[in-house]
């Protein structure tokens, strides 16, 4: 039987940790800082995030064949 491939989409936005939660970079924060964003929007855009359960158990059943 050969390998199942992973979603090559999904694992440059995803990341699967050994507790199962899923890691992912959060939108809207790269280049548009300069102007229109509020001080709240900024802070709330910086860094990374955790999906919830539901939407975790999506992407590991459907893009990471062997993240489960």
């Amino acid at each position: 039987m050969p390998k199942l491939k992973t979603r090559s989409a999904a694992k440059k936005r995803f990341h699967v940790k050994k507790s199962g939660q899923v890691k992912f970079g959060k939108a809207f924060s790269k280049h548009l800082f300069t102007f229109s964003k509020t001080a709240k929007q900024k802070r709330g855009n910086r860094g990374t995030g955790h999906l919830r359960d539901m939407d975790a158990k999506k992407v590991i059943k459907e893009l990471f064949p062997y993240g489960a």
